[in-house]
């Protein structure tokens, strides 16, 4: 369910038609709709009861604008943070400092020392090496780091290879089966608190099963570990529910069937879990608004060239993946086309052959699914100024990001004395 509806002839973001946004601000534009993030947080929220105080920590690299963390944090989230950088976004953005999670595999000493110094619930380590550092680091500040030991539970999750993180060839976490050997370890560090285990095998997960599998290890795991003599306080399950991109595809499954499977087979954990859900609360709270250039003719069918580009969604280049790509005033009218943007590869290919409303130059287009990994992950290549970005609330909406223009891209390089002219 999202909030970008088609309404007296016109898609409208909650209720602000689109063709308003595109005028003043200008394409292409991520526009974002509160509602829907509101509704997906609680949605998600509902389908972890009765769970006893589970903490929903929303994984910031989805999408880090500090308008969505703000609307998030209202709603009582946390963050999943894996840098210095999203901590500093997530605490400026009001998010409880002990809602935080610090993820990641390369962690640094500077960001463990922001992190400590700020206040967290907790670090997931990746490797003894990276415990042993942030021991060094909390004894230097006087403090005990709360910890967990992420772990690699060999369990492949059936997504894009590039956003699968739970298999052994992956570079996250630590095998299974040297888990007892590093918490033994861990308590014997100085500066940790080792009181917890993590687990998270990838994104954009179509299917329940892998999550059980890995969850079924998890527990067993905390098993053997209690038997060791250790103290298990939290278990963090991760994210990697995935949200519809195509409807020609099987549907995700839902919040609340997740959120069953997580109660049957995590009874008797005695433990406060974690959940790092990024996707799934904002995927489809967002949109990219592009502008149709013009329409080329081509071999088999019409190139429909828009002003967005692969710098500003990247995820079809990258991942091939699929957005469903409507106009914002259809005409009733469809055809085959490939949509295309602006910059110099082929890869700059959003859809082929895709039976799609049929635009013309200056129509508007829109992509769905867009709210995360989308313009988080953009560039400037081809010198292409940022996206600019819009939040909606209801009848109001503001500019939450501004597009930079290419004077600001030159004016951050500078020239060496020996080039001044």
């Amino acid at each position: 369910m999202d909030h970008f509806q088609l309404r007296d002839g016109i898609v409208h973001c909650e209720n602000v038609p689109l063709p308003r946004i595109a005028e003043a601000v200008g394409t292409p534009v991520y526009v974002y709709s509160s509602a829907t993030m509101r509704r997906h947080a609680r949605v998600f929220r509902e389908a972890l009861q009765p769970l006893t105080n589970p903490l929903v920590a929303y994984a910031v690299k989805a999408n880090p604008n500090a308008a969505v963390l703000a609307t998030l944090a209202r709603e009582g989230l946390g963050a999943d943070v894996v840098s210095g950088g999203e901590y500093a976004r997530a605490r400026a953005a009001g998010t409880d400092a002990n809602k935080i999670v610090f993820s990641g595999v390369g962690k640094t000493a500077d960001e463990m020392k922001r992190a400590l110094a700020g206040g967290l619930c907790q670090f997931n380590l990746e490797s003894i090496e990276e415990a042993r550092m942030l021991s060094d680091v909390a004894r230097s500040l006087g403090q005990k780091a709360p910890a967990a030991f992420r772990i690699n539970p060999d369990v492949e999750a059936g997504s894009h290879a590039k956003i699968s993180t739970g298999a052994a060839h992956n570079k996250f976490g630590l095998p299974i089966a040297d888990a007892l050997e590093a918490y033994r370890q861990g308590r014997g560090l100085p500066g940790l608190a080792v009181r917890g285990v993590a687990v998270h095998i990838g994104s954009q997960l179509t299917s329940l099963d892998p999550l059980e599998r890995a969850f079924t290890k998890i527990g067993e795991l905390i098993r053997a570990l209690r038997a060791d003599g250790h103290t298990i306080a939290t278990a963090d399950l991760g994210g990697g529910l995935g949200v519809p991109y195509n409807p020609a595809q099987p549907p995700p499954p839902s919040p609340a069937d997740y959120g069953a499977m997580v109660r049957r087979v995590t009874e008797g954990w005695d433990v406060r879990l974690i959940f790092e859900p990024g996707r799934l609360i904002v995927g489809n709270a967002g949109v990219l608004l592009t502008r149709v250039i013009r329409v080329k003719p081509g071999l088999l069918h019409p190139f429909v060239i828009v002003d967005a580009a692969m710098n500003d969604l990247m995820r079809p280049s990258l991942y091939d993946a699929w957005h469903a790509i409507e106009a914002v005033v259809p005409a009733g009218e469809r055809r085959v086309a490939n949509v295309v943007g602006p910059v110099c590869e082929t890869g700059d290919t959003f859809a082929t052959a895709r039976h799609m409303d049929r635009v013309e130059a200056d129509d508007l287009l829109f992509f769905r699914t867009a709210g995360a990994y989308a313009a988080t992950m953009a560039s400037t290549y081809n010198s292409r100024p940022l996206t600019p970005e819009v939040l909606v609330d209801g009848d109001q909406w503001a500019v939450v990001r501004a597009r930079l223009d290419v004077e600001a891209l030159i004016a951050a390089d500078s020239i060496p004395y020996w080039l001044q002219p």
